[in-house]
């Protein structure tokens, strides 16, 4: 059987090292909630939100998917694609937050004039468009 060929050790990891990561994960989330209470800036609380995202998933990857001790390969795609993610949603983050000092937008109300040519076209329904049947 191909199961027999391989050399695969197996871990068991005490219930101890769960229940502290589990806890990590619990003061990290805390930290985060924590940190959005206190203005670090436009970029401040990104960054120290995304930092402890990164690690928070990290610790998850490591110790309850068993990447640490599983092929160092695996460990080192899924650290690629998480480091990837991070910069893509931080690059958009930033691009989507300075978008109001480019594009000034500012509200104006309604004028009558203009809430009339509404009306006018509620009105008067288009003419319907006969076509020979081209595409």
């Amino acid at each position: 059987m191909l199961a027999d060929t391989h050399d695969h050790k197996h871990h068991v990891l005490p219930l101890s090292l769960y229940i502290g990561i589990g806890g990590a994960l619990f003061v990290l989330t805390g930290v985060t909630v924590g940190v959005s209470y206190i203005d670090l800036g436009g970029t401040g609380n990104l960054i120290v939100a995304m930092a402890v995202a990164t690690f928070k998933a990290t610790l998850v990857a490591l110790f309850f998917m068993h990447l640490l001790y599983d092929s160092k390969l695996y460990a080192l795609a899924f650290s690629i694609g998480l480091f990837m993610l991070t910069a893509f949603v931080v690059l958009t983050m930033f691009d989507t937050m300075r978008r109001d000092g480019i594009y000034e937008e500012k509200a104006t109300p309604i004028e009558n004039e203009t809430a009339g040519f509404y009306e006018k076209l509620k009105a008067e329904p288009p003419a319907e468009h006969h076509d020979s049947g081209h595409y």
